[in-house]
């Protein structure tokens, strides 16, 4: 009988395809599947050749592209010297996570199934195509599409004799287990960010620990919105960029949450810990030390503030020791919940934090060895850059907005990374950042007499005062500038510098202030 092996791929932005993967992991091991669960990146591509199942989840970003985790993958696959009969031994499926309101929906899911089919793989269901612009979201194609699949797949590897499909309501084991060191016993220093370069140069593994210059309001104090323009020192990282590209930070949870959800989870945040995985070959968190204190793991690690996906409260349910509770939860968790599911969570961007409060039976019971599996792990966040090199040697800028909003909830929805990064004074000691670069998509004119016409109102002029920047620096006149905001006094950013810039013959600047005309 063949082997019931299956490999799940992901290749996920924001963390959705990831938490869909994760699914369909759990999902086959219920159907006695040895899985594993990679990201695409982290696979190694040259052992596609001698798979036999494998199920690819992947969403589409920007302008049709592929995310970050799977670009590598992504370059590989699409090599002209690969031969046609390649993965002919390869079952496979493809389900892609998109929005329709973007014209190229679902581009990256498409172009791969294709692209397996032509190396000679055979598809076991058409692609699925998820859609964040349905009413109940991507899960109105998964839920079937998976049903399908299963069906599928236990034809052509049907379950071991004697063997049934685990139940539902049956809790699987945790990924990892969280193993306490003794009080007494010594402790390396994994907390503390070092502000070391690695010598391939920093990336999300390895970030930078950029010490923060200056935080700075350009925003009127009377003015609603709170902008920052906020410049860090990267001496001896080795960072390159050119305008257009994108700084990576990664953010954090502040303190008092990391006490809520300690007292919430009756966690110690100062006791010591190892992770051992429970599944032989499953790679540890690259992102945690090792060892590592609870306070670690929630500040630096689990995403506390982030909206609850589904997934949430289907494994929270399971340790609930309240009826109503544990019956809300699995309401919650099925396809005929997903409209209240909405309303509870994200129509009012609930946190997990808040979820948590919700449920506090359930919550205080939950067995910290599930907390991986439970809560995804912090994003590091994007900004454009706002700063060329050759006008600040070793420094990057960027221009950043502090999320701020009431929805129906009393309490203020606030970004995870602009509240931190705003919080965050430099005047009163050393602050570090951890940081890396990124290319943007955004692409200047190479030649120095071609004019530019940039168009940016807002923090969206961040990525053009880079570009003007350089091209001032270089000696490039003809640049247009088009930047609008509601005030001419109160958020008029960098107004100084552009007038600087018109007076001595770099820019043309135009200008609309909504609320001033």
């Amino acid at each position: 009988m063949a082997e019931r092996k299956l490999l799940v791929l992901f290749g996920s932005q924001t963390g959705t395809a990831e938490d869909t993967a994760e699914r369909i992991g759990r999902e086959a091991k219920r159907r006695h599947f040895q899985c594993r669960v990679e990201a695409l990146d982290s696979y190694d591509v040259a052992n596609l050749i001698n798979e036999l199942l494998v199920v690819f989840v992947c969403s589409t970003t920007g302008q049709g592209d592929p995310p970050d985790n799977m670009k590598m993958f992504w370059r590989f696959l699409f090599r002209k010297n690969l031969p046609p009969g390649s993965l002919c031994q390869l079952d496979y499926a493809v389900l892609g996570l998109g929005d329709s309101s973007y014209p190229k929906f679902n581009f990256v899911a498409k172009k791969l199934h294709k692209r397996v089919l032509q190396l000679g793989g055979n598809p076991l269901l058409p692609v699925a195509l998820g859609d964040d612009q349905h009413d109940l979201g991507p899960d109105a194609v998964v839920d079937p599409w998976l049903l399908a699949l299963w069906d599928k797949i236990l034809t052509l590897y049907p379950l071991p004799a004697g063997l049934e499909i685990i139940s539902p309501d049956v809790c699987l084991p945790p990924k990892y287990t969280l193993h306490y060191l003794a009080e007494d016993s010594p402790h390396p220093g994994g907390d503390r960010l070092q502000p070391t370069a690695p010598r391939a140069g920093p990336s999300e593994l390895h970030p930078f620990a950029a010490r923060m210059v200056s935080n700075q309001r350009v925003t009127a104090e009377s003015h609603f919105q709170d902008v920052r323009l906020i410049e860090f020192d990267v001496t001896g990282s080795g960072i390159m960029f050119s305008a257009g590209d994108v700084v990576m930070i990664q953010p954090q949870n502040c303190p008092e949450d990391v006490q809520q959800f300690c007292q919430l989870l009756r966690l110690d945040p100062d006791r010591h810990f190892v992770l051992k995985p429970v599944e032989p070959g499953t790679s540890l968190p690259a992102h945690l030390p090792q060892p590592c204190t609870i306070r670690h793991l929630v500040t630096h690690y689990l995403d506390i503030c982030c909206v609850p996906r589904r997934s949430f409260f289907q494994l929270v349910s399971y340790f609930s020791t309240n009826e109503l509770e544990r019956e809300k939860l699995q309401e919650f968790s099925s396809a005929q919940g997903q409209e209240e599911l909405y309303s509870y969570c994200s129509r009012p961007c609930r946190t997990t934090l808040e979820a948590l409060w919700d449920f506090p039976h359930t919550t205080c019971a939950i067995p910290p060895d599930y907390l991986l599996d439970i809560i995804p792990r912090i994003r590091p966040r994007a900004f454009s850059i706002a700063s060329s090199m050759l006008a600040h040697p070793d420094r990057i800028q960027i221009l950043m907005a502090v999320v701020r909003y009431k929805t129906r909830l009393s309490k203020p929805r606030r970004g995870l990374c602009s509240t931190w990064l705003a919080s965050l004074n430099p005047e009163l000691g050393d602050v570090r950042v951890p940081l890396w670069v990124k290319k943007g998509g955004m692409k200047f004119p190479a030649h120095p007499d071609t004019p530019v016409i940039m168009i940016g109102p807002g923090t969206g002029v961040a990525p053009f005062r880079a570009a003007i920047q350089e091209r001032v620096a270089q000696g490039r006149r003809g640049n247009c500038l088009f930047f609008g905001c509601r005030q001419k006094s109160k958020d008029f950013y960098c107004q100084a510098e552009w007038e600087e810039l018109v007076a001595r013959g770099f820019l043309t600047l135009f200008t609309a202030f909504s609320r001033d005309q």
